[in-house]
């Protein structure tokens, strides 16, 4: 299994309202030599989060100690700029399961699917929404139903839809990526092989 089954996550959230944030601000480009998924998540957001002399910007929201949870609240165009999985692979690392935006850089939602972390997205307005709601109360509950492909606010009920492809959502619903979702047709593989030799 590559990663933890995603079904139905409840958490708050940490609220990040920046639009256009792209990967280099994610990861920065010189933390990028390792080929493993694992200790990206120390160097998430690292230029945001840390002073030149390592001591934390105590302005970063990643800093607050308000603000915790597993799923990150982005404003528009999150995962911008060039294609580098290991964006994908420092948030998840550093515990986020979930991004919720109004939109993502499609190669970045792509390399999110395939390491677990689950991408929704919703309207400007439902996202302004969340936003409100975490403003009022830093442990604000968010429900995040991928069988049924809804996120709601749970202090409100609000709710609203998400759309997500079939194959994607089965991988997550499994904790498949997409050499595990061969992996487990081999049966069916092989015998479509031994049919075609005939």
């Amino acid at each position: 299994m590559a990663y933890d089954k995603f079904t139905t996550l409840t958490s708050s959230a940490v609220p990040m309202p920046i639009e256009n944030v792209d990967t280099d601000q994610i990861i920065p480009a010189r933390f990028l030599k390792a080929t493993e998924r694992t200790g990206f998540g120390d160097n998430l957001f690292r230029d945001w989060r840390y002073n030149k002399d390592e001591s934390p910007k105590p302005d970063f929201v990643l800093n607050n100690p308000i603000y915790q949870g597993k799923i990150l609240v982005g404003g528009k165009n999150f995962g911008s700029g060039s294609s580098r999985e290991h964006a994908a692979w420092a948030l998840y690392d550093y515990g986020f399961r979930c991004v919720v935006s109004s939109f993502f850089a499609d190669i970045f939602k792509n390399n999110a699917i395939n390491v677990g972390l689950l991408p929704v997205t919703v309207s400007a307005e439902f996202l302004d929404k969340i936003f409100k709601a975490i403003e009022q109360d830093p442990d604000a509950q968010l429900e995040v139903s991928l069988p049924n492909q809804t996120i709601t606010i749970l202090a409100t009920g609000e709710q609203e839809s998400f759309v997500i492809s079939d194959y994607k959502k089965h991988n997550l619903l499994n904790g498949y990526d997409d050499i595990d979702y061969l992996r487990a047709m081999k049966e069916e593989i092989g015998a479509f092989a031994e049919q075609s030799m005939y």
